[in-house]
């Protein structure tokens, strides 16, 4: 057999089952499986694979669900020197069919339903398939029987032996298909010794320990999920699997049920994390010793950011692709000391990858700031090419080197991005980085995200002008935001247009779809819809710590007003608004809630330092009470928002009206004895802007669409 089986992932788990047999390998909820089970069951697998005929060379498509199975079954196609072609589990039957059919798959393993989509197809059950290896005893056609578990290790060794499949470095290992936003899906080809050098890169570059526990809430099909996973079992860690970062109470009871020390996460999870944990952000983060973002990179205002939250947790941004994985590091813990170098992308491992700069007739050349050009990488990563697409292949590899489709250039060792040389803006000859409008942007408090692409001159002067979109935070002002970017950004670079959206359209890793907001702009009319009052809406938050600015007299008659002129049930008008402005009463009565609440099981967040506490109260004998004084709440809070007064909804005395000390207070202020105090809302001019918290939009039914 090659030597080079001992550099693939399996012969390397093999040896780990015989050193650490008991050590749990992966984990997904409380599913658990040790490095000598999972040398067992991969062996168990393969076994099975080749019954269903697969043989040296051919490709195995598998679902990649965030599971142990999906691993397994990847390993095990390794060990029958089979091709692993890995499936986005999100993808319809449609898609999974038409890609097997590209591969020429042998095989497809999944438990999605195929129906009329799979004939012509050879597809047995991923689940099914990999309980059946557990506990099971296989036997190897040239070798001896192989059981699960460290009993079995031995056997393994031999197995190893009379398993050959003649692995040589060279060999396709691996077949990574893109997403395919602009088109029919790639089919990256890794060799064996990419994919080795692809783990042995992120070992070093993200300084992957044994004693690590790494949370991987990422899609097994994508590239950097996949060489985070091979790089963590190389170094014999443990892996929990997640499926996604929709739940953030997923990651946080993960951490604390597995003791996790590191996470691999995109930008946008970031945000998706500290939108849904608020306050327990730091709290649940700050035990892990390190976070490795890729897919994409952190903007200037998340690396400050999140180094100032979580000051003991190392932060690494590292760029990669399907066709090189991991290549240029970023240490951003120590980045942010440094005003340029808190901007770059990374910077190649020394002695495993090369950086040059192209101009457009392709001759290396110096670069900086002024003067980028296109990115090639060279190293043993890169990848052999495109599967059944010699064309892009060629376009792609030139001798040793990889030519990318980025425009950046090099200082100091680092590499400093502009972003794809497709979306480069061209503004009458001077080149415009949307990464950096972006970057410049996004330093605005009022701008929770944006997105920043060329658009064609309507004047016909300019050829391109940039085009920004925002999603606008607590406190935006246009005015206010133009005069920010021109103090940052030379003319020509300011955006001519700035459009407002709900949200930045992403793809399936949460990077930003600029496909998907050109086609936007290009419709822009319907954007139009998003007008100042849908625009309070969409950008309100709850607001809980304020400043010692004081509300005007005027302001805040404006916003009970319209308080009482919300809809109200048969006219009723019921409601009382009881409105506090003295500090010490304020104090008392926060004071008296959280102990009234402490001694009646009642959940109280608080507030810090409000100007204005409104209780909003209604007529106990009113049936619509609740409705009306609900309305009222979210008029007057829409209101102060337009003054840039911030507000949050609190409801304990909802249930403590007649709880001392509580009831005792409100008698004194005046309360109706017969009224239930709906709402307390706190006001205030903010003292930071808040968080946007994720909304879920799967709550809709068109019954006649």
């Amino acid at each position: 057999m090659s030597d080079y089986f001992d550099k693939t992932l399996v012969g390397r788990l093999f040896a780990l089952s015989r050193e650490l047999p008991d050590k749990t390998a992966l984990v997904f909820k409380k599913d658990g499986i040790t490095y000598g089970e999972l040398a067992g069951r991969i062996a168990a697998v393969s076994a099975r694979l080749k019954e269903c005929g697969v043989k040296k060379g051919d490709r195995v498509c598998i679902s990649a669900v965030s599971k142990p199975e999906s691993v397994v079954c990847y390993l095990a196609t390794v060990y029958a020197g089979a091709i692993g072609c890995f499936l986005d589990k999100n993808s319809n039957a449609r898609i999974m069919a038409d890609i097997c059919k590209d591969a020429g798959a042998a095989l497809l393993v999944t438990d999605k339903p195929m129906k009329e989509f799979g004939e012509g197809l050879n597809v047995i059950p991923l689940h099914e398939t990999y309980e059946n290896a557990a506990g099971h005893v296989s036997a190897d056609a040239d070798g001896p029987a192989v059981a699960e578990g460290a009993s079995g290790t031995d056997a393994l060794s031999d197995a190893v032996d009379k398993n050959s499949t003649g692995i040589d470095e060279n060999d396709i290992a691996e077949i990574l298909f893109t997403t395919g936003t602009t088109g029919k899906p790639k089919g990256v080809m890794l060799s064996y010794k990419a994919v080795y050098n692809i783990l042995s890169n992120t070992i070093i570059g993200a300084d992957m320990k044994r004693e690590d526990i790494l949370l991987l809430p990422l899609p097994l099909n994508h590239s950097f999920a996949l060489r985070v996973l091979r790089s963590a079992l190389w170094q014999g860690a443990t892996v929990v699997l997640q499926n996604g970062f929709t739940f953030a109470k997923e990651v946080e009871n993960n951490i604390e049920a597995f003791g996790c020390t590191r996470m691999a996460c995109v930008p946008a999870s970031y945000e998706v994390m500290k939108g849904q944990m608020q306050d327990a952000f730091k709290r649940v983060l700050c035990v892990l010793k390190c976070i490795e973002f890729g897919a994409g990179s952190l903007t200037v205002r998340q690396r400050k950011e999140i180094t100032d939250t979580l000051p003991d947790t190392r932060i690494i941004n590292t760029w990669g692709s399907s066709e090189t994985g991991g290549a240029l590091f970023l240490d951003v813990t120590e980045a942010v000391k440094d005003e340029t170098r808190i901007k770059a992308l990374g910077k190649p491992l020394e002695g495993k990858v090369s950086v040059r700069i192209l101009d457009e007739d392709g001759k290396e050349k110096e670069s900086d700031s002024t003067h980028p050009g296109r990115m090639s990488i060279k190293g043993d990563m890169i990848m052999s090419g495109y599967w059944n697409d010699p064309v892009n292949t060629a376009d792609t590899i030139r001798g040793d080197w990889l030519l990318t489709g980025d425009m950046a250039y090099v200082e100091d060792g680092f590499v400093y991005m502009l972003g794809r040389a497709d979306d480069i803006i061209n503004v009458g000859g001077e080149k415009v980085s949307p990464i950096e409008v972006e970057n410049t942007a996004g330093q605005y408090e009022g701008i929770r995200e944006c997105a920043c692409i060329s658009a064609d001159d309507p004047d016909g002067v300019l050829g391109q002008i940039p085009v920004l979109f925002i999603v606008p935070d607590f406190g935006y002002d246009k005015d206010a935001f133009t005069r920010f970017l021109a103090a940052r950004l030379e003319k020509y670079k300011i955006p001519k247009e700035i459009i407002t959206l709900d949200a930045i359209p992403r793809n399936r890793m949460q990077k930003i779809d600029r496909r998907s907001l050109k086609n936007l702009y290009d419709d822009r009319d319907k954007l139009d819809l998003i007008n100042p009052v849908i625009q309070a809406i969409l950008s309100r938050r709850s607001i809980r710590s304020f400043t010692d600015r004081e509300i005007g007299a005027d302001v805040l008659e404006m916003i009970l007003k319209a308080g009482y002129n919300a809809p109200s049930g048969h006219n009723l008008q019921s409601w009382r608004f009881t409105v506090i402005e003295d500090a010490a009463r304020l104090e008392k009565l926060k004071a008296l809630t959280e102990e009234t609440a402490k001694a009646n099981g009642v959940y109280f967040y608080g507030w810090n330092n409000p100007k204005v506490i409104v209780l909003i109260s209604n007529d106990s004998r009113n049936v619509n009470g609740c409705q009306d004084s609900a309305l009222a709440a979210e008029n007057m809070m829409l209101a102060a928002l337009s003054y840039g007064i911030g507000s949050v909804w609190l409801n304990p005395l909802m249930t403590l009206r007649d709880k001392e000390p509580v009831k005792g207070f409100l008698d004194e202020i005046k309360v109706p004895e017969n009224h239930t105090v709906w709402c307390t809302l706190a006001l205030g001019y903010p003292s930071s802007p808040g968080t946007k918290l994720a909304k879920n939009q799967d709550v809709i039914n068109y019954v006649d669409r």
